[in-house]
């Protein structure tokens, strides 16, 4: 079963915020080894086009992704996905390099305290830094209240809040809930960087 839809870039919704630990940097020993990590994690496939579209329909309302004016098709951008030990997908991540920026577009667990989402978030970073980016940036909303709290401990800063961002963003995607299952009127974007050296 998928976790409940949410629209936020970015987001972590089956991550409990219980389960991370306090970090200053992205890098391996940040990993929760709460169950281990014995996830597979490879580049998106062609095979996976219709479990991504699937799985963003789930969790955004349709297979596109807005933020900043642009939208996304999440199944068309690079990506990765954890590959349980049974060999089922438990996670994705896509994102697009820009010159010297890395955006990640998408970050998706769908296990608890098992690393997935960090072990993609570090599969990201050594991309960026092999391609030279000198930053990781994302953006989630105000209401993703997991979001706001994982991406901080794994050494990422608040770098911009765009005021009503989101109630424009749905005239390009109407889909987008006025309210959060957790009551939070969906308002504002959040945008996210980690400095790379």
């Amino acid at each position: 079963m998928l976790p409940e839809p949410h629209r936020s870039l970015a987001a972590l919704d089956s991550v409990r915020a219980a389960d991370i630990q306090p970090s200053s940097n992205l890098d391996s020993t940040d990993i929760p080894m709460g169950k281990k990590n014995k996830h597979n994690i490879r580049e998106i496939r062609d095979q996976d086009i219709s479990w991504i579209k699937d799985l963003i329909i789930n969790q955004w309302g349709d297979e596109t992704i807005e933020v900043h004016d642009n939208l996304y098709i999440p199944h068309k951008l690079s990506g990765f996905i954890a590959i349980s030990p049974s060999g089922d997908p438990v996670g994705l991540v896509t994102y697009l390099i820009d010159n010297e920026e890395c955006e990640i577009v998408t970050l998706n667990s769908l296990e608890i305290d098992s690393g997935v989402g960090t072990a993609l978030l570090l599969k990201v970073k050594n991309i960026a830094e092999d391609a030279g980016c000198k930053r990781i940036c994302l953006t989630t909303t105000n209401d993703n209240l997991q979001a706001l709290e994982y991406y901080q401990k794994r050494g990422f800063n608040l770098v911009a809040i765009y005021q009503e961002a989101v109630n424009k963003a749905r005239k390009i995607k109407p889909t987008i809930p006025l309210v959060s299952p957790n009551g939070i009127p969906i308002q504002d974007e959040i945008e996210f960087e980690l400095m790379l050296s």
